[in-house]
């Protein structure tokens, strides 16, 4: 004779919470101000400089499509413009720069308005995730660490 255990779901609305936290945990979250300097970098053509701009336009819009919002004040681990983030793509060691909506380059800087930039904004610490090149390979990020970035942690 086997013991079957039976769990019992939650119902309803606990239900749903317990989906919706999961999905948080696994997906991208934006502030309303990077959602809208995304849409901005796409209104005006700010991407026409990357090198496949028909590529980074895609993975923004679709940035755009998955993540959801995020209460603000943003958490601490979460990568948003103006943060200090230090990853590790695969294979390689690790980086830092500022996350910026800036369409051009500026040393230090992760533009939005690149393949990793795109790819980095909304995630968490420790979040990994498929990271495109501009060759068409796919390596896998991982963010290590989200400080302020030092211009805002002054302010």
């Amino acid at each position: 004779m086997t013991n079957t255990r039976i769990t019992r779901l939650p119902a309803g609305s606990a239900f749903r919470s317990l989906f919706e936290r999961s999905a948080v945990e696994t997906g991208f979250l934006l502030t309303v101000d990077d959602r809208l300097g995304i849409e901005r970098l796409l209104r005006h053509r700010r991407t026409r400089n990357s090198p496949n701009p028909p590529l980074l336009n895609g993975l923004l819009r679709h940035k755009l499509r998955i993540s959801r919002g995020t209460l603000e004040p943003a958490s601490p681990d979460l990568v948003v413009a103006g943060s200090h983030v230090t990853y590790m793509i695969s294979g390689e060691g690790a980086r830092s720069g500022v996350l910026s909506m800036n369409p051009a380059p500026v040393p230090g800087h992760i533009l939005v308005a690149s393949l990793l930039g795109a790819t980095l904004i909304g995630m968490r610490k420790l979040q990994k995730v498929p990271l495109l090149r501009d060759d068409g390979q796919i390596e896998v990020v991982v963010v290590l660490d989200v400080r302020p970035s030092p211009d805002h942690a002054a302010a």
